[in-house]
């Protein structure tokens, strides 16, 4: 009775937020897709799809928006994102523990990821006066040349369950700079967190004042609409952002129509433990990188490499905290591992470990937690010694697995972190300034993400963020990430009274 009691309790709370952000209720009482919280397996709100064949009149829609929204000035463009963070700030609470609510992650997590989006945005304002092209030297005489650039068209955005509104925020501050409009898919997972985004920006919009509408639309769906959006040739560009199996069906329909993609796909990714680590450091990194957010974020860590002088060292201590980690509703108790999404994800975990355990492995944790809920998927982390990496080991799971194997050289080491599919982040924990060297050179780590004495989770914004290989090779967030979001022109002006051709071509008439 309790716990029944407690389930209502979260659906009510859900309702409270979403009315307290603005979202319209009709939005999430009466529609067709049932959502639950992976916290108990509830289902805590039934939302409006959009049909597939609503989204080419929506798509039209955008780019009726982005032929205005080209055309204000960028700075200008920068104040809408501006307030935007501003509202972010102002709902930071709320929106965090809806995304806790809708994915399972623990508080700091959930608010964590709010603050990301509030990042992300102040970067952009920032960026707003910094799109810059280059003069660039000429080989004729009273010629300049430079590069300008100019807003590209509508993007579409196709984020995944685990972050259901970081990665959206990535995306979206940059595209409203540079002058694009947003049409974004979420998962159908977590359709709550983008419907209250929506609400949030729309906020932001009543603020502004003079923006065109459906700068942001979203969609939701299953797969007949994200066909939809990544088939209409509207969409200049499409980020998406989920496993590798699904850039495979995305990048070639893209590619069919020559659309620009940013792809953020699968990271099966590794640390390296080397004999001189600070091992109480290397331990907690290992810890959050491979534990944290029940092992569900792109960049967590899947394989671990320990040199064979520290290994006894430092596997008895992770495996004790495999052992005595906290486990549970994080919106009840103080834990650090809160559920995985659903029952799919417990099946491939225990399928994986089914397979290590063949291939030789030997596993630390593991299994269902009981707690009374049928169709809430609480495990216990693993940790699984492997004598050689192969098999299993060569494939992602998007659950809390660890796997451990012991090195003798780092270049055997380097070898086998960089054979695998993907190639998204990685980390090597060293106080020797050669070894660190070695795996951030071209000879190192082949991935997008390459770390020193930190685990491979928790990017900050200020870089690109991406990987390589079958993780896809698109770059999102920071750095000059910005670029894949505008169309660059290359401008020759001829102000003499000649007209000279370049390489010395001449062409009399």
């Amino acid at each position: 009775m309790r716990r029944s009691g407690a389930r209502n309790m979260i659906a009510d709370e859900t309702a409270e937020i979403l009315s307290r952000l603005g979202v319209d209720e009709k939005l999430y009482t009466s529609g067709e897709l049932a959502v639950s919280t992976p916290l108990t397996g509830e289902i805590i709100s039934n939302v409006k799809q959009t049909g597939a064949e609503e989204v080419s009149s929506k798509i039209e829609d955008a780019h009726r928006a982005f032929l205005q929204w080209r055309n204000v000035p960028a700075p200008r463009r920068g104040e809408l994102v501006r307030l935007l963070g501003e509202e972010l700030r102002n709902d930071k609470e709320d929106l965090g523990r809806l995304v806790s609510i809708e994915v399972g992650k623990v508080p700091s997590e959930g608010a964590g990821e709010v603050q990301e989006m509030i990042d992300i945005c102040d970067f952009a304002v920032g960026l707003s006066r910094q799109l810059y092209g280059l003069t660039i030297a000429t080989e004729r005489d009273g010629h300049r040349m430079m590069e300008t650039w100019h807003p590209l068209g509508v993007v579409g955005v196709i984020t995944a369950f685990n972050f259901p509104v970081a990665v959206w925020s990535w995306n979206s501050a940059l595209a409203l700079i540079c002058g694009n409009t947003v049409v974004w898919k979420p998962s159908e997972k977590t359709p709550l967190t983008a419907l209250a985004c929506q609400a949030i920006l729309k906020k932001a919009l009543d603020r502004f004042g003079d923006a065109p509408e459906n700068l942001l639309t979203v969609l939701i769906g299953a797969g007949d609409v994200g066909e939809a959006l990544v088939d209409n040739t509207k969409v200049a560009l499409v980020s998406a952002t989920g496993s590798t199996r699904m850039g495979r069906l995305v990048g070639p329909r893209l590619a069919s129509r020559f659309a620009r993609q940013i792809l953020e796909l699968g990271g099966n990714n590794a640390g390296i433990v080397c004999p001189s680590a600070d091992l109480e450091m290397a331990l907690r990194a290992i810890a959050f990188g491979a534990i944290g957010t029940a092992g569900q974020r792109c960049t967590s860590m899947r394989r671990l490499f320990v040199h064979e002088d520290v290994y006894d060292q430092l596997v008895p201590r992770l495996k004790k905290a495999y052992e005595t980690v906290s486990i549970g509703n994080p919106l009840e108790q103080d834990v650090l591992v809160g559920p995985l999404i659903d029952r799919n994800a417990f099946e491939a975990m225990e399928a994986a470990l089914e397979s290590a355990t063949k291939q030789g492995g030997a596993v630390t944790g593991g299994g269902r937690v009981d707690t009374g809920l049928s169709e809430a998927y609480y495990v216990r982390p693993a940790l699984v010694e492997m004598p050689e990496q192969s098999g299993i080991v060569l494939e992602e799971t998007f659950a809390p697995i660890l796997y451990v194997m012991k090195y003798t050289e780092l270049s055997e080491a380097i070898a086998q972190h960089n054979a695998v599919g993907a190639g998204l982040s990685s980390s090597i924990f060293t106080l020797n300034m050669r070894e660190a060297e070695q795996f951030l050179s071209a000879t190192g780590s082949d991935c997008g993400i390459v770390n020193v004495n930190i685990g491979t989770s928790g990017a900050e914004i200020g870089g690109a963020f991406g990987g390589e290989k079958e993780t896809g090779g698109g770059r999102e967030s920071g750095s000059d990430a910005w670029k894949a979001y505008m169309r660059r022109s290359t401008n020759t002006i001829n102000y003499s009274d000649s007209l000279p051709l370049a390489q010395g071509v001449s062409f009399d008439i």
